[in-house]
């Protein structure tokens, strides 16, 4: 009788090494029953992402997440998780005043949060910090594009179109050490230019189908967060409407007395 094996965990080198031989999903995920549904669904990785700041706390940015708050739902992330490669971003504020800076924070996510990798924003301004902590052993997925970190100095939330740029801040990150890049909000050719020039994988979001992976969030791709809803974002279910229906029906019947009947109490 034969034994089905538990599935193999991806690591960020086999992340990595998968450019250019499969294409890769990801979701970003805050807690552990949405980070379990996930990874039980088959995806490769999950972000804890600091678009939690909105998604989850209410913020119009992500700029107020503190490194206390990634921790915890990157500790609620990992007990939901059997398989795929869990990602922390790195908060606002956490990694931008040194490369000691953020090898001390990169540190934390690792050791008290249990991430598998961290991931930052920036190109070329951040490559020291990112060779930091690389050289501290701890995986770098970078991220560049459109960086909501930076979205005061963007004047919002707007597709990123200086390609050059966009290289070169995608090679400086790669040379530091990053074992795959986020590409965020950019026109579908620059995110097909910088997946071919790239060794490592890119993973869309608003970056066009050239990308090596691609990402959305949870509650974005379920119908669950209606606060806005970015072009690059597909809904794959309408898990709101369903939501809000259900508990409308729960709140009826316990108004008519209906709830809790006969099967639900104890004699």
């Amino acid at each position: 009788m034969s034994v089905s094996a538990e599935p193999r965990p991806v690591t960020a080198p086999a992340f990595r090494a998968a450019k250019g031989r499969s294409r890769l999903a990801v979701v970003t995920a805050y807690d552990y029953t949405s980070a379990r549904l996930a990874d039980e669904a088959g995806v490769d990785a999950i972000l804890v992402g600091d678009s939690l700041g909105m998604v989850i706390q209410g913020h119009a940015t992500s700029l107020p997440v503190t490194l206390r708050d990634v921790i915890y739902h990157t500790q609620c992330v990992v007990r939901g998780v059997k398989r795929a490669l869990v990602i922390a971003d790195l908060p606002f504020l956490t990694y931008q005043v040194s490369p000691r800076q953020a090898v001390r924070s990169a540190g934390k996510l690792m050791k008290f949060g249990g991430a598998h990798a961290v991931k930052l924003e920036g190109g070329e301004r951040v490559a020291d910090a990112v060779r930091a902590v690389v050289a501290a052993g701890i995986p770098v997925m970078a991220h560049v594009g459109l960086t909501p970190q930076s979205v005061h100095q963007f004047g919002g939330f707007k597709v990123q179109r200086d390609a050059e740029q966009l290289l070169a801040d995608a090679a400086a990150v790669v040379a530091a050490g990053a074992f795959a890049v986020v590409v965020e909000s950019v026109p579908a050719d620059v995110g097909a230019k910088l997946t071919a020039a790239l060794p490592v994988p890119t993973v869309g979001i608003g970056a066009g189908p050239g990308c090596d992976a691609q990402v959305l969030v949870f509650h974005d791709l379920l119908g669950l967060f209606a606060d806005f809803t970015p072009k690059f974002v597909k809904r794959y279910a309408d898990l709101g409407t369903a939501a809000r229906d259900a508990i409308g029906a729960f709140a009826r019947e316990v108004r008519d007395g209906t709830f809790p009947g006969p099967e639900h109490s104890f004699r």
